[in-house]
């Protein structure tokens, strides 16, 4: 169980600090400390931002698992095919992470004056702001979300809290940031290219791992039926 949960506090954090969401991210937090002069009003500003960014994704994905495990033909299907299914989709993912495999994904266009009149509107604009914000899957975040969240949740009988946690991941990174803009730190652009680094090394490491356990998966589950 700790295991799984941290998994998805896991499968947050390096959602949010992959380089679509991590630009988006800062910018954002970044954009909404011009629009305040008071540094407690950037704070509640940036957490009502992650706040938004955190409860889209908890209910896209407590709506996907529950709309699943609901169904009883569904539900029979996963129970029956979900270890056979997950290697293949590990892998798939791990490929994903190391940019081997690329699709395109939904982006959600937001206008500047839709972004402006979103952060006059103070915390529950910038709360918005991070959910429309959320609703743009990059690749990596996309293959993260539903390609590793979704069925680790719905391989546990805790299936319906790893939305929720892996929206606090995504929310951490954001939060550091936030406190750096409150506190006067000027060296973003080091921040940016020190996280892409630590990034990139992550996300392989997290893919490989990927390949690994889909490989045990497939090993322990689909060979002894090929070889039947």
């Amino acid at each position: 169980m700790i295991v799984e949960l941290f998994s998805a506090l896991w499968f947050g954090i390096l959602t949010s600090i992959s380089p679509c969401p991590l630009a988006t991210n800062i910018a954002a937090v970044s954009f909404l400390s011009k629009k305040v002069n008071h540094p407690m009003s950037v704070l509640f500003s940036s957490f009502a931002y992650i706040l938004g960014r955190m409860v889209t994704y908890a209910v896209i994905g407590s709506i996907i698992i529950a709309s699943l495990v609901s169904v009883p033909s569904t539900a029979s299907f996963l129970q029956t095919y979900m270890n056979k299914l997950i290697g293949p989709i590990l892998i798939l993912v791990g490929l994903f992470l190391f940019d081997i495999i690329k699709f395109n994904t939904f982006s959600l266009a937001i206008s500047q004056e839709k972004q402006n009149k979103l952060a006059d509107s103070g915390a529950i604009g910038a709360f918005l702001l991070g959910a429309l914000f959320a609703l743009s899957f990059c690749q990596i975040a996309a293959a993260l979300f539903f390609g590793s969240l979704i069925p680790l949740a719905l391989n546990s009988k805790i299936g319906m809290i790893h939305p929720f946690i892996y929206g606090i991941g995504t929310g951490i990174p954001v939060a550091i940031f936030a406190v750096g803009i409150m506190f006067g730190v000027k060296s973003f652009s080091k921040w940016f290219h020190m996280t892409a680094k630590i990034e990139l090394w992550t996300r392989r490491i997290t893919g490989a791992i990927f390949i690994l356990i889909g490989i045990y998966y497939i090993w322990s589950y689909i060979v002894p039926l090929i070889t039947l």
